[in-house]
């Protein structure tokens, strides 16, 4: 399975210290150089950029060839990792950005963000999503109301039924 990742889910999965998911979930993870340049950016929190000076073996970088001009509305790790997510025939790509993942969307391109793979993580039983999401709000991770509520909901009932 050939999974691409953008910034803004690796930086949160470290923040929350839950980024062996990556490599549990999907064995490797590709990211594309821009992506690299955004971990190591002077606004990276130091764990993220003390981790990305040092990748693991599962993190692959690549660079890409040619960027797409008809996504310069995109910032240049998201237009990076859908240009390397065309050129490695990605299963899946990771971004949190909506615009991000409309723009894969059209392309046909398998997205997800921090939350589905905190999700499917959780239904793996690798990671606690609750606990993991009273982490995630610890951080600027900006998610609506509605979707948080709704998925936590979910874990809720899961748990009842358990007890019941």
């Amino acid at each position: 399975m050939i999974v691409v990742s953008d910034t803004s889910p690796i930086c949160y999965l470290l923040l929350i210290e839950e980024i062996d998911l990556l490599p549990q979930l999907y064995k490797q993870v590709y990211i594309p150089q821009a992506v690299q340049q955004e971990l190591v950016n002077n606004r990276s929190p130091a764990v993220v950029k003390a981790w990305i000076e040092h990748p693991p073996e599962w993190l692959v970088i690549c660079s890409v060839e040619v960027l797409d001009a008809n996504l310069a509305y995109l910032d240049p790790g998201e237009r990076a990792v859908i240009a390397l997510a065309e050129e490695q025939g990605a299963d899946l790509v990771i971004v949190d950005d909506g615009l991000g993942r409309r723009a894969a969307r059209t392309r046909q391109l398998k997205v997800t963000g921090l939350l589905g793979v905190l999700d499917t993580a959780a239904q793996q039983n690798l990671v606690n999503f609750p606990g993991a999401i009273s982490r995630l709000q610890q951080t600027t991770f900006r998610v609506s109301r509605s979707l948080l509520e709704s998925l936590l909901q979910q874990y809720k009932l899961d748990d009842k039924r358990l007890t019941d």
